[in-house]
């Protein structure tokens, strides 16, 4: 009987041991699986990262990019961002240099979307660029946020369903430039113009003739030049203005052909005699400082840079930017970060009509649609194109380099409404300005 009590009791107490050591494999499979993993958003970032058109606009472009991809991802963005990646899911880009032909761009598109895989794409600086990408991404149904070219012809010419640009085009540019330079020459009897020979700088000054003639129809044009794209050299076109008497040159230039034409007009004394119009000017502020004369009008394609207001997202984007690159953004980069801005919320919203869930790319182009968002200098609003073409106020000063501080500036800023430089949906922008501008509204 002792013996059968002792074995009794060991074995109570295998069991109970048995027991003990149990509950921990039966606690862990009564735990919920974890979640998987939101796979990446993979986003391919096209712009020049070599080339003329790299160290003004390119390196900007992708710096912004950098950041703005690295802060989404972590959440550090200000509202009305501060909710991790897209939609929860992390960004991973994929940078492209968009130097080369407009036939090379076409390929390396082609390439990031069927070899590379990407989800979206945000790019392209070059109006050529952008009219040849387009119809492909329509063929690839491949959803493309054109960030910085300028041609009112992308969504004017042909409805587009996957192709957005959350950046204004280029006839607001050219409306705000007329109308700033008739509020500093409101006696303006001629004035001249020299732009780029391809579809960014035809349509800027046929957009300036045309908003001229309806705000100041006595004036005339006196001299018209369109030397070629990336020609860098323009000895003959400054001997051209030399010999006008127009008080202002309107010039729409960007890339090294800008910088190049600010430095040799200076040196031969074109400004002494005609006031410099540069409406991509904002560019070359800080790269050229006191090269570029006082009083210079200065452009920046939207209230950018310098003109900025002084909002929270705005100081914050300021102060990474700078922090990380130790120089203030320009115009390409606050078009950059709007532009990724502006896919985050379409996909947000998007990911938000499915529950949370992640969407489907059909999902986030109908989101896009008409969509209004939050810039760093300013409220975007898809409000023409078919809700594919973005609309904000742009802003207009004169230059001026602090030689006590050593800094370039921007002065007598004039700040113009969406809706006195933008045409209205129903109207392309040639249609609107040959109409004398019907609607606008500038108080």
């Amino acid at each position: 009987m002792q013996r059968t009590s002792v074995r009794a009791c060991l074995a109570r107490k295998v069991s109970a041991a048995l027991l003990l050591t149990a509950l921990p494999v039966a606690a862990v499979a009564q735990t919920a699986p974890a979640a998987p993993a939101v796979p990446p958003v993979k986003l391919g970032i096209v712009t020049f990262l070599t080339g003329p058109a790299a160290g003004p606009f390119g390196i900007p472009g992708r710096n912004s990019a950098e950041i703005m991809i690295e802060m989404l991802n972590a959440g550090k963005v200000p509202a009305p961002y501060a909710t991790a990646g897209l939609a929860g899911a992390p960004i991973v880009p994929k940078f492209v240099d968009e130097a080369g032909s407009t036939a090379n761009q076409v390929t390396e598109f082609r390439n990031l979307v069927q070899r590379d895989g990407v989800n979206a794409t945000v790019g392209y600086v070059s109006s050529g660029n952008c009219l040849a990408v387009a119809p492909v991404a329509e063929e690839l149904k491949a959803l493309t946020v054109f960030f910085d070219c300028g041609t009112p012809r992308i969504f004017e010419e042909k409805p587009l369903k996957y192709v957005f640009r959350a950046t204004p085009h280029a006839t607001m540019d050219s409306v705000g430039a007329a109308r700033y330079v008739l509020k500093k020459f409101p006696d303006l009897a001629s004035y001249s113009g020299i732009n780029q020979n391809y579809a960014w700088g035809q349509d800027s000054w046929r957009d300036f003739v045309a908003a001229m003639k309806a705000l100041a129809p006595k004036a005339t044009v006196d001299k018209e030049l369109l030397p070629k794209l990336f020609a860098g050299e323009f000895g003959a076109e400054i001997s051209a203005l030399l010999t006008t008497n127009s008080k202002i040159v309107h010039s729409s230039f960007w890339n090294g052909d800008l910088e190049s034409f600010i430095v040799q007009n200076g040196a031969r004394g074109l400004p002494a005699r005609s006031t410099m119009v540069y409406t991509a000017g904002e560019t070359a502020m800080f790269r050229l400082g006191a090269k570029i004369p006082d009083g210079t009008i200065i452009g920046a394609r939207g209230p950018h840079g310098v003109m900025a207001p002084d909002t929270p997202l705005n100081k914050w984007f300021r102060g990474v930017y700078e922090d990380r690159f130790a120089t203030a953004p320009t115009y390409p980069a606050y078009h950059m970060a709007q532009s990724i801005l502006g896919l985050k919320s379409a996909w947000d919203k998007a990911a938000a009509a499915k529950g949370g869930q992640q969407p489907a790319i059909d999902d986030v182009v109908k989101a896009f649609e008409g969509i209004e968002f939050e810039g760093p200098s300013a409220k975007i609003r898809m409000a023409i194109g078919n809700g594919h073409q973005g609309i904000a106020d742009i802003a207009y000063g004169s230059f001026r380099f602090n030689k006590a501080e050593g800094k370039a500036e921007i002065v007598d800023v004039v700040r113009y409404p969406a809706e006195c430089v933008n045409p209205p949906a129903n109207m392309t922008s040639t249609a609107w300005l040959e109409a004398g501008m019907p609607g606008a509204k500038c108080n």
